[in-house]
């Protein structure tokens, strides 16, 4: 047989058409910075935003193109960062899948984005593929990340894959699986007693002395951007209309913020109708800072000591560096924040899964808020609803329910399987 020759497969991130970045900002004080210089944070302090010549982009391409090119991260280039395509380190980001959960006859839909199905199992995928793309860009070769779990199993595998020198500082309590996957990937795996902001005490003190660049959680102005193509696909996806509600699992809030400026980008160019959702930031009780500070009126949210344990281990954070941009999206959007304890999160993910989708335990929390909120009516029953589900459940282990005990039905349908096998032989 002679050999079969397949054409390759049109890849996304070699489209070297025009990007469109202007400058960026201090998130806090929008004093003007340079983008063609490597930054961490503002010197003021904090996050650091990019902005975009939006006019000259809207006369170049309009939504409808947009929505022509192939689909993924990388179709929304002209919104991204990236000048020089050759630095991007590409796995394979696909769009992810709008489900519906079941709803009461007469409600409102209600979805859930599966961020699960991109590579690494998680949304970390979407800014770490631009956090690295913009790192190799400048010419960076030692980065450096405190995690959780699943960001610095994305950071290990586009990092180490893009050939930089990958640390990641977890603390003990990480799930095992993330810190196979960090390992597995490549990258220098370092265990700390303690808590996410321990670890970014410790990459912080790194950082200081030279030993590699910080990708920290809105320590650099990338990783926003890879996060708010979430905001991106959900706009297209629904034909460029929102939906009333969006629930995030909130713990840096990066996603949050992202998808606040990616809305916000879209209303400028025109190219989205209607009014912009009622952002929700879902926490655990054990660990709700940003529920805390929302509810005080307050700007900016002080550190929870002592978090309890939570099977959302990845919301369980403490300070964030972006508080003061999550309160500000919250209330911007006339949404709100919401706390939800382990025993909701843990009923909302087996409700879920006898749905059909199977939920990580972050994204269990955000049903579990969506159910309390729907019930104290700060969700009306004709609110359409997206819930983020941010890495697949797959990763976690589940709760193994009870099974029903066998009844006579049972019996007679296990009978009558046994005399159907009997009489094929």
């Amino acid at each position: 047989m002679s050999d079969v020759h397949l054409p390759a497969p049109h890849d996304p991130t070699l489209d070297d058409g025009p990007t469109f970045v202007d400058h960026l900002v201090c998130g806090r004080t929008d004093a003007r910075l340079d983008a063609d210089r490597l930054h961490g944070v503002s010197p003021d302090g904090a996050p650091i935003l990019v902005r975009y010549d939006l006019d000259a982009l809207g006369r170049t391409i309009d939504r409808d193109a947009m929505a022509r090119r192939p689909p993924g991260l990388w179709r929304y280039r002209p919104l991204l960062p990236v000048r020089d395509p050759s630095t991007i380190v590409s796995l394979g980001e696909g769009e992810t899948p709008l489900l519906s959960l079941p709803q009461p006859p007469g409600a409102a839909p209600l979805y859930v984005k599966d961020e699960g199905r991109l590579p690494t199992g998680s949304f970390k995928a979407r800014g770490l593929a631009l956090a690295v793309a913009m790192a190799r860009h400048f010419g960076v070769r030692r980065v450096a990340m405190p995690s959780n779990g699943n960001a610095g199993a994305a950071l290990a595998a586009y990092g180490v894959r893009g050939g930089l020198d990958v640390t990641v500082v977890c603390p003990r309590a990480t799930p095992a699986v993330n810190r196979a996957e960090i390992a597995l990937h490549g990258a220098r795996l370092l265990e700390i007693d303690g808590l996410i902001d321990d670890g970014g005490r410790f990459v912080a003190a790194g950082e200081r002395r030279g030993l590699w660049f910080n990708v920290s959680t809105l320590r650099e102005p990338y990783r926003i951007e890879g996060k708010k193509t979430m905001g991106l696909e959900l706009a297209q996806q629904l034909g460029w209309r929102l939906p009333d509600v969006i629930l995030y699992p909130t713990g840096g809030g990066t996603g949050l913020i992202g998808m606040w400026k990616a809305f916000a980008e879209l209303r400028a160019l025109g190219w989205i109708e209607g009014d912009l959702p009622r952002m929700v930031a879902v926490q655990s009780t054990g660990c709700a800072p940003i529920v805390r500070a929302f509810e005080a009126g307050a700007e900016t949210a002080t550190r929870w000591e002592n978090p309890a344990p939570t099977m959302a281990y990845g919301i369980r954070v403490p300070a964030a560096l972006g508080d003061f941009l999550i309160l500000r999206a919250l209330r911007e959007s006339d949404g709100f924040a919401i706390a939800v304890d382990e025993a909701s999160i843990v009923e909302s993910l087996a409700a879920a899964a006898a749905g059909g989708v199977l939920l990580c335990p972050e994204g269990a929390a955000t049903y579990a808020a969506y159910r309390r909120a729907r019930a104290d009516g700060r969700i009306a029953r004709d609110e359409t609803a997206v819930l983020f589900n941010c890495a697949s459940g797959h990763k976690y282990p589940l709760p193994v329910p009870q099974s029903d005990p066998f009844d006579a039905h049972d019996a007679h349908v296990h009978d009558a399987l046994l005399d159907a096998i009997e009489a094929s032989r």
